[in-house]
């Protein structure tokens, strides 16, 4: 049985063996350890990371903590004005933009065109009329733009084209949406909307990996309420950012608890967030973790390998221990305490670089994947939880043949006889 004087003799033959061991092979054994940790743990952050990306960029471009909508009955926000002056008055605010949105199609090339027949060089897309300075402090919209100049107050006739809307950025051609081609900055294209017309300027394009701005066209938003034929000054979105360390759910409720409720939709960032989002975040967390069951299989493995050859080879130093009185058990203990020696010092090494290199490194300089700036999602809970089981694995690995080379006789270890 384990018991306490078992478990100190246990410790004290492991301790014996771990310093007189090779250090390269001792030092391999760890590394097994630590990229079996890193697997356990980086695989599945990279992936759930990917979605966590898209999220983050979600709410830094577009819809800040809390987003207000206009209600599903309505086209914009009712009474906008005495709505933002509210909300400025609220402590926890930090900034927010207001948005006017609709929808439009816009041309290029209409002036070649030889014929009527002619499929036109146009495709549809959402307009957003935004104060540029406004926009710019919340999203810094401006460090997107790829080609040609951010929009200044006062351009008149000057847009900015999302990515997805142009040729040269697109994917592809996606149902519904036709990129534009031949389109530079500079180039003047024709903008119609509810039926009204006018010719505009693409001043610059904007590349993001978020849908709904890379299929969007951003104007200033005097000159889209002038083309909506629309006088008043009721929007269609406004964005807020809190203050560090706001709770959204409670501002939310504040929003709800003020009669906000009845003239805009409040949610949350995580509100309104797609739906299909969260089942992907789910799918790709399962993928991960199937994929790192490899990895820990390919660690249980190595160390019952490792510890296997060690007692065979020491099977006749084993015999003459228990010869002289020492216990199986506490023979079978100091295995245990061996593979808990690498298992856990691969995991605290593991830790370091986890914590102090790639979580930090990742976060500063995002991977650039075509569709999300992916971050490595690691949090301390899921950590502890993939170190235990790594722990656990290991010290049955390593247990399982100490037990086989010990409770074979004791003479016939030995005599080194099968």
């Amino acid at each position: 049985m384990f018991s306490l004087l078992n478990i100190r003799v246990g410790f004290y033959l492991a301790l014996r063996q771990l310093r007189r061991a090779s250090r390269w092979t001792t030092g391999l054994i760890v590394f097994v350890m630590l990229l079996t940790f890193l697997n356990l743990v980086v695989v599945t952050g990279i992936l759930v990371g990917l979605i966590e990306g898209i999220n983050e960029s979600y709410r830094t471009q577009y819809t800040g903590d809390v987003i207000l909508s206009a209600l599903s009955t309505k086209e914009y926000i009712e009474d906008t004005p005495s709505v933002v002056a509210f909300i400025k008055t609220l402590p926890h605010v930090s900034l927010l933009t207001e948005r006017y949105q609709t929808g439009g199609t816009i041309e290029a090339n209409y002036l070649t065109r030889t014929s009527n027949t002619e499929k036109p060089n146009a495709t549809r897309a959402q307009i957003i009329g935004i104060d540029p300075v406004a926009e710019d402090a919340f999203t810094e919209l401006a460090t997107h733009v790829i080609e040609g100049e951010y929009l200044a107050e006062g351009d008149y006739d000057h847009i900015l084209i999302g990515n997805y809307l142009l040729a040269q950025y697109a994917f592809g051609e996606l149902p519904g949406l036709t990129p534009l081609k031949n389109v530079s900055p500079g180039t003047k294209v024709r903008l119609t909307i509810n039926g009204a017309t006018r010719e505009v300027i693409a001043k610059g394009f904007v590349k993001t990996k978020i849908d709904a701005l890379a299929m969007s066209i951003f104007m200033p938003a005097a000159e889209l309420r002038t083309l909506m034929g629309r006088a008043d000054q009721n929007v269609m979105q406004i964005a807020i950012r809190l203050v560090p360390g706001s709770d959204p759910d409670a501002f939310k409720k504040l929003l709800l608890d003020s009669g906000i409720g009845e003239k805009a939709k409040v949610q949350t960032f995580t509100d309104s967030i797609p739906n299909g989002v969260a089942d992907i975040k789910k799918t790709f967390a399962m993928l991960g973790n199937g994929f790192s069951s490899i990895g820990l299989v390919v660690a249980a493995i190595t160390i019952f390998i490792v510890i296997f050859i060690n007692a065979i080879t020491r099977r006749k130093f084993i015999g003459i221990l228990k010869g002289i009185g020492i216990s199986g058990e506490a023979i079978e203990i100091s295995y245990i305490f061996q593979s808990l020696f690498y298992a856990i010092t691969g995991s605290a090494v593991g830790l370091v670089v986890l914590y102090g290199f790639l979580v930090p490194g990742l976060v500063a300089h995002p991977i650039n994947f075509p569709f999300s700036d992916g971050i490595l999602v690691a949090p301390a809970f899921d950590t502890g939880v993939r170190i235990l089981l790594l722990v656990l694995t290991t010290v049955i690995a390593g247990y399982l043949p100490s037990r086989m080379i010990v409770r074979k006789n004791t003479l016939d270890s030995i005599l080194g006889r099968n």
